[in-house]
């Protein structure tokens, strides 16, 4: 039986997972994104509290 002899099937295991390691990170890397984090301002926006309608 084949399948127990773990030579060839750890060679093709190894090997597919060096071509997935070094193709796709590259590949997603390269993605950029439509617009760029602003940084925003240090000062926290003046917020009213909610009044609810029924109290």
């Amino acid at each position: 039986m084949p399948q127990l002899n773990p030579a060839p099937w750890f060679a093709i295991l190894v090997f597919s997972w060096l071509v997935f390691l070094v193709t796709i990170p590259p590949k997603v890397l390269s993605h950029t994104f439509p617009y760029e984090p602003s940084s925003q301002s240090a000062e926290t926006p003046k917020t009213n509290p909610w009044i609810w309608p029924w109290l």
